[in-house]
């Protein structure tokens, strides 16, 4: 099992505990919105699995059809979670206005603080394991899980207000909910348009990834310039195209000997990297240099 669908794993199993958990106490505590944020956080489950499926998928070695691996599945997968996490949005939504409202038991109170914090430090963990080890789908899973995270916040503040004898406060669920799912599709949304983006061919734009990068490529005594940069992101790994001039007094061996050192050199100093097409010309004074 690799490294992100270690993490997935762990996220399924707590997301399973707490929705178990949630439902059962609101069948106990006569909590109708804890049996919904229980089933909204079901969804989690279904991410998840979705999530170590095109893992797996994405880490597939290269073959004749696809020469740069699988790594796009990856943004395919994080694509269908926003739309999970947009069907949500319109779920959550739908059930505030046709809900029918009724004052929680305490013991709702104490369960929506626990999930809470047990939800936000899953999410935390989750978005930080997904940037270090450069993966969108547990990003998108730790930005759905924050969502969660809301709702439950959400079913906090209603249930305390429900506690309260006063008959405008039984319409604070009702709103509460329609600002959860506005907030949900904002995520939804947000999800999308960023996997969209890269799988339609974006390139990496950080300027400190780029420079280092550069300097690795430098440090070649025999490479004058660097004419083209561009590293693409393919899921969990990059390519990197460039074209750089070099001495003309070197041979062609000496040429392949060194772009071949670059190569291996590129490759060690960023993991990420997993492809690199470097071409070459004679070095002829050019000021062009990006």
């Amino acid at each position: 099992m690799n490294k992100v669908s270690h993490v997935l794993s762990i996220s399924l199993i707590t997301n399973f505990m707490l929705s178990l958990f949630k439902v059962i106490i609101g069948f106990i505590g006569s909590s109708g919105a804890l049996i919904a944020d229980g089933i909204h956080s079901f969804s989690d489950l279904v991410t998840d699995l979705i999530g170590i499926i095109g893992s797996i998928f994405s880490k597939k070695p290269s073959d004749d059809k696809h020469p740069y691996g699988h790594g796009k599945i990856e943004y395919l997968i994080s694509i269908f979670i926003g739309l999970v996490i947009l069907s949500l949005g319109f779920v959550v939504i739908y059930n505030s206005l046709t809900r029918n409202t009724t004052v929680p038991s305490i013991i709702v109170i104490f369960v929506s603080f626990f999930t809470i914090l047990a939800k936000l430090l899953l999410a935390r963990y989750l978005i930080k394991q997904g940037q270090k080890l450069n993966s969108n789908i547990l990003i998108s899973s730790g930005k759905e899980s924050n969502m969660d995270v809301i709702s439950s916040i959400v079913v906090l503040i209603s249930s305390i207000l429900m506690q309260i004898d006063i008959p405008i406060l039984r319409y604070s669920d009702i709103i509460a909910g329609l600002l959860v799912g506005i907030l949900v599709l904002k995520v939804g949304f947000e999800v999308l348009t960023e996997n969209i983006s890269t799988i339609l061919g974006e390139q990496v734009t950080n300027d400190e990834y780029l420079k280092k990068v550069k300097q690795t490529i430098l440090k070649y005594e025999n490479i004058k310039e660097i004419d083209d940069l561009i590293i693409l992101k393919y899921g969990p790994y990059h390519k990197l195209i460039s074209k750089i001039s070099i001495n003309s007094d070197i041979s062609i061996i000496q040429a392949h000997e060194m772009i071949d050192n670059l190569e291996r050199d590129i490759k060690n100093d960023f993991e990420q990297i997993d492809y690199v097409n470097i071409s070459i010309k004679p070095y002829n004074n050019s000021k062009n240099t990006i």
